[in-house]
């Protein structure tokens, strides 16, 4: 396998300072603990080799992938509001809340009442911003969308968010309207703006996009102040709250 750069560089480093400390007069001692220090880094380069032997065994994955990966469960996107639905404090929140999910996921539904929930409990603290990402294999995710874009038109996209979200196993025009009947919506003009015309996909699509950049990996994704949170949950949100000043 090929040597980690990293610690290559490390030993080419302490193989220097010990040339230059000889040649200056160095100590006895010093030059030991150089040899200590080189001995310690080629014992640690030969245990990385047997864990990305096991990590690729394993995963079929090689260390570098796993940086590559690590790299980008860390990293800080800027993902911008656009035309997506926002609620709360959208002028100086404490944490930004970006959620990439679709009406026909199963588990986006149940997680839409804890999202609720958190609207509720945090209005002031927190911004809530709704991204469109309808799964290829759920045939009913996109018109769903359009829909609720319909009721987002009309100022009540929250509102038919949380209706329609019981709903995922049954999607369809008549459960659309009758959710838009529920939340007071104007009936006619929403059969209007709930067409899956070539515009409303291009909307919906933009999102997508975005999602697929930022690495969203499947419904629903979630970023709280531009990164991508695995395990997302209320005790993850009230404990970044603690430690947002």
């Amino acid at each position: 396998m090929k040597r980690l750069s990293l610690f290559a560089m490390a030993i080419l480093v302490s193989s220097f300072v010990a040339c230059n400390q000889a040649s200056a007069g160095g100590s006895f001692n010093q030059q030991a603990r150089l040899d200590s220090l080189q001995k310690k880094v080629t014992e640690l380069e030969s245990d990385l080799k047997a864990v990305a032997f096991i990590l690729e065994k394993a995963t079929g994955k090689t260390l570098d992938d796993a940086k590559k990966e690590m790299e980008e469960a860390n990293k800080i996107w800027d993902i911008p509001d656009d035309e997506s639905p926002v609620f709360g404090n959208s002028k100086n929140p404490k944490l930004t809340i970006v959620e990439f999910t679709e009406f026909q996921c199963p588990y986006c539904s149940r997680i839409a009442p804890v999202m609720q929930e958190l609207n509720k409990k945090y209005p002031n603290e927190i911004k809530f911003v709704y991204k469109h990402f309808p799964l290829s294999f759920h045939s009913n995710a996109k018109a769903a969308a359009a829909s609720s874009i319909a009721a987002q038109k009309q100022g009540k996209f929250w509102e038919y968010r949380y209706a329609l979200a019981p709903h995922s196993r049954e999607l369809s025009d008549s459960i659309y309207l009758a959710v838009a009947k529920e939340v007071g919506l104007n009936i006619e003009q929403f059969k209007k703006d709930m067409v899956l015309d070539s515009a409303m996909n291009a909307r919906i699509d933009k999102d997508f996009q975005l999602g697929v950049k930022v690495g969203v990996q499947g419904t629903p994704n979630f970023y709280i102040n531009g990164k991508r949170q695995d395990r997302f949950s209320p005790d993850l949100v009230e404990k970044l709250l603690k430690e947002t000043k």
